[in-house]
């Protein structure tokens, strides 16, 4: 089974997206900041990681490029998680090692989607 970790600063975000990737049989694991999602991946990588882009502490930005400097650290795929439809904030995400993104609200059809993309369903 393959290991998901769910990192949003709101509690509501977190639960939802726990519930859809359960269904989809994943494990899922949770992070309400970049830096608590860091220490998470450098004591176990997950398969993949649903990422929101603002969150205090740590953006998404930056743990992505904390993130993929860790051992390992470029193995996880990273789907995030955003509000902004600003193509040029999309294409900083991409750019800084996303594997794909998701608009909030999302719902299960498209996280299942997203998933299938990259490769994990």
């Amino acid at each position: 089974m393959k290991e998901i970790l769910v990192v949003d600063d709101s509690a509501v975000i977190r639960k939802i997206a726990r519930r859809i990737l359960e269904g989809l049989r994943f494990r899922t694991s949770e992070a309400s900041d970049g830096r608590e999602a860091l220490d998470a991946c450098a004591a176990a990588m997950p398969d993949a990681i649903l990422l929101d882009w603002n969150m205090p502490v740590m953006d998404g930005f930056e743990f992505l490029r904390s993130l993929r400097k860790l051992p390992g650290g470029a193995k996880p795929k990273v789907v995030f998680c955003t509000t902004e439809n600003d193509v040029s904030q999309i294409a900083r995400a991409m750019h800084a090692g996303a594997d794909e993104y998701i608009m909030k609200p999302f719902d299960r059809q498209i996280v299942r989607s997203k998933l299938e993309e990259i490769g994990l369903v």
